[in-house]
C-alpha cells in the first residue's frame, strides 16, 4: 500500500474577520463554509495567508452559521490581522488504489467566496468538470 497526501477541500481567500490572542489556539471559521467544503470542527488545516506569505497548521472551530466569521485565535493570531485574505486547505492520504473511488466518493471541493465571506462559487479541485455550482 503506498498513502500519498491529497489536497481534499480548500476554503480560498476568506478575509480574517478577527483575531483573539488570548484564546488557547485554532482557527473559527462559519459553519455554513465548512459545510460547503465537506471540512468539520476539529479538522487539521493548513492556513496559508496572502498578504503577509505566512504558512502555519492549526486545527478548525465551528463559527456562527452565516456569519462569515473567520477569527485566528492564539498564537495564530500572531499570523495575520483583520483584512487579510487567507486560504484554508484540508488534506487527506489516499492510498494510490483507492485513488479513483475516492474521488468520485469525497468530490473535493475548492470554495470561493467574495468579499464577505459569503460562497461567491465551489469548484470540484479533481476532475473535468470544474463548476460544481454557484
Amino acid at each position: 500500500m503506498i498513502l500519498r497526501e491529497y489536497c481534499c477541500a480548500k476554503l480560498h481567500r476568506l478575509k480574517v474577520t478577527e483575531t483573539n490572542i488570548n484564546y488557547e489556539g485554532s482557527l473559527t471559521v462559519d459553519q455554513e463554509l465548512l459545510d460547503s467544503a465537506n471540512m468539520r470542527a476539529g479538522e487539521k488545516v493548513q492556513v496559508v495567508n496572502i498578504n503577509n506569505g505566512e504558512r502555519f497548521e492549526t486545527y478548525l472551530l465551528s463559527g456562527k452559521r452565516g456569519s462569515g466569521v473567520v477569527c485566528l485565535n492564539g498564537a495564530a493570531a500572531r499570523k495575520g490581522v483583520v483584512g487579510d485574505l487567507i486560504i484554508v486547505i484540508s488534506y487527506a492520504l489516499v492510498d494510490e488504489s483507492d485513488w479513483d473511488n475516492f474521488v468520485k466518493k469525497f468530490n473535493p471541493k475548492a470554495v470561493l467566496v467574495n468579499e464577505s465571506n459569503k460562497i461567491d462559487s465551489v469548484i470540484s479541485i479533481y476532475g473535468e468538470s470544474s463548476r460544481v455550482d454557484k
